[in-house]
């Protein structure tokens, strides 16, 4: 519950403190004095788009046990702020918080409604009504809600999997020709590291075979002259041990040059200029022997992942199908108990409604895919008319009436904030209204804007907002000021005794 609040520069109001009842609280005033400003300062607290920010807005509240964080440890009380300066900033006991963040929060705990307000009543909120109606006879509902949320969890997830498998799969198509064929190429080569350099090796001495025949047919007949060398040395006593190892060296230099003309004449140079010409063609393509040996065994394992993919999809497939199964048949279930609970909520809401001077609703069901919520979709229609075609007063109404029907399912207090939710309705739906809010009361703290008398004469506090010159005030009223205000709601500025006389009555 809203404990207190605390404003400063809010438009015309200036310095705001008020502490509120737990109960049905409503405030009344002169059109234009900021009932709906002061209004719009609470709900911003709560993250609320609003117009208008104060420089502080400052809410007590004592935490109600439903209210859970992963972020955040609440003790007994929060204080809410926002604060304006260069920029709009809240916190929660003192932590910085985003309005996201306020929203998952209190996003269950303070509802808002506004008279202009005729945003759609879903098949969701229909549905969590008579989910918690059900919930409140017969606690295994629960369960059985609980275990088909957690089954289509791990279903959704499974089926984002899968969907994401078959991308992949629809992507690794595409490229699957290609890989393989990339593949096949390489492996055609199939190059070895070092390859390369060994061929224009055995190309560079295939370049020069002619000129080392030459040389060897030459080289023959310096052995001929070989004792004529010697014979020489002696005659000059020169040391013939160098020409003795240079005569050898040559021989095996001979003989070297023999061995590599038999091997390179047995060599095919179009054989080796081919090859050459082959891997010339891999390095210009993926820049090295090694690169294109690397980008081969890349590839092949791209291949390999297709056919895991593959072998993952039908799996998931399984798996998918067996889970939708359950899901259906657990779906049907919840269906068949909401179709049978719903009689008895109908009898509950059309006696709201008829107190609302409304007629009576139906609920109808439709079969739709599988959701979170089941495989229902549920819609309410008033007498002959759709939702759509209800005037603002009557749709906020049934509004009501829904909120009512379901409070008793409320384990605890929630707060409710109600922008004249009574306005441009006649005497007897304002008297409705104002009983209506009063018996909801023990369920919600209510804050309600009011300019009819039978709401402000129900209110277990009763608050007065005025201006004075260019100042706004707000300030809770006692027996005699409500008399007052309800009189001036009920004949203007200046009330008759008639006025003052009847707001007497209605107050008791």
């Amino acid at each position: 519950m809203i404990q207190k609040v605390h404003i400063k520069d809010l438009v015309s109001f200036q310095n705001v403190s008020l502490d509120f009842e737990d109960s049905l609280v409503v405030i009344t005033g002169p059109s234009g004095a900021g009932k709906s400003i002061l209004m719009g300062a609470i709900l911003g607290c709560f993250g609320y788009n609003q117009p208008s920010y104060a420089t502080i807005c400052e809410l007590s509240l004592n935490v109600p046990s439903s209210l859970k964080s992963n972020l955040y440890e609440f003790d007994e009380d929060i204080i809410l702020k926002s604060i304006k300066k260069d920029k709009l900033r809240f916190s929660l006991n003192d932590q910085l918080i985003s309005k996201k963040g306020l929203e998952e929060i209190f996003g269950e705990y303070i509802l808002y409604l506004s008279v202009r307000d005729k945003s759609k009543i879903s098949s969701k909120n229909l549905l969590d009504i008579l989910d918690g109606y059900i919930i409140a006879k017969d606690v295994s509902y629960r369960t059985l809600l609980q275990n088909y949320r957690e089954k289509f969890t791990r279903y959704a997830n499974l089926q984002n999997t899968l969907e994401a498998t078959e991308q992949k799969e629809r992507n690794a198509n595409e490229l699957l020709e290609f890989a393989r064929f990339e593949v096949e190429k390489i492996e055609s080569i199939n190059p070895k590291i070092g390859e390369d350099e060994e061929l224009l090796r055995i190309k560079s001495r295939l370049s020069r075979i002619d000129k080392i025949k030459e040389s060897l047919a030459s080289l023959e007949k310096i052995f001929e002259l070989e004792s004529q060398a010697y014979e020489l040395h002696r005659l000059l006593d020169k040391d013939i041990a160098y020409l003795s190892d240079a005569f050898t060296q040559l021989r095996l230099n001979i003989e070297d040059a023999a061995s590599l003309q038999e091997e390179l004449a047995e060599l095919d140079i179009e054989v080796v200029l081919d090859r050459l010409e082959k891997l010339s063609s891999l390095k210009n393509r993926y820049g090295s022997i090694e690169e294109a040996l690397e980008y081969l065994r890349q590839k092949k394992e791209e291949i390999e992942s297709f056919v895991s993919i593959q072998n993952n999809k039908e799996q998931l497939n399984k798996e998918v199908n067996l889970l939708k199964e359950e899901l259906l048949n657990q779906a049907q279930k919840i269906s068949l108990v909401r179709q049978n609970e719903a009689e008895q909520l109908t009898e509950i809401l059309n006696d709201y409604l008829e107190k609302l001077k409304l007629h009576d609703a139906s609920f109808m069901f439709e079969n739709t895919s599988l959701k979170e919520s089941g495989a229902d979709i549920l819609s309410l229609s008033l007498g002959s008319s759709q939702i759509e075609t209800l005037s603002g007063g009557e749709f906020n109404r049934l509004k009501i009436a829904l909120l009512a029907s379901s409070s008793t399912i409320k384990d605890e207090k929630r707060v409710l904030i109600l922008d004249e939710i009574d306005a441009n309705v006649s005497g007897d739906e304002s008297i409705a209204i104002a009983q209506m809010l009063k018996h909801l009361s023990k369920s919600y703290q209510i804050f309600a804007i009011s300019h009819q008398p039978h709401l402000s004469s129900r209110a277990d506090q009763h608050i007065l907002v005025t201006k004075e010159g260019q100042v706004s005030i707000a300030k809770p009223l006692n027996g005699d000021e409500r008399v007052s205000e309800i009189a001036r709601i009920i004949d203007g500025k200046e009330p008759t005794s008639e006025a003052l006389k009847f707001a007497k009555k209605i107050l008791g």
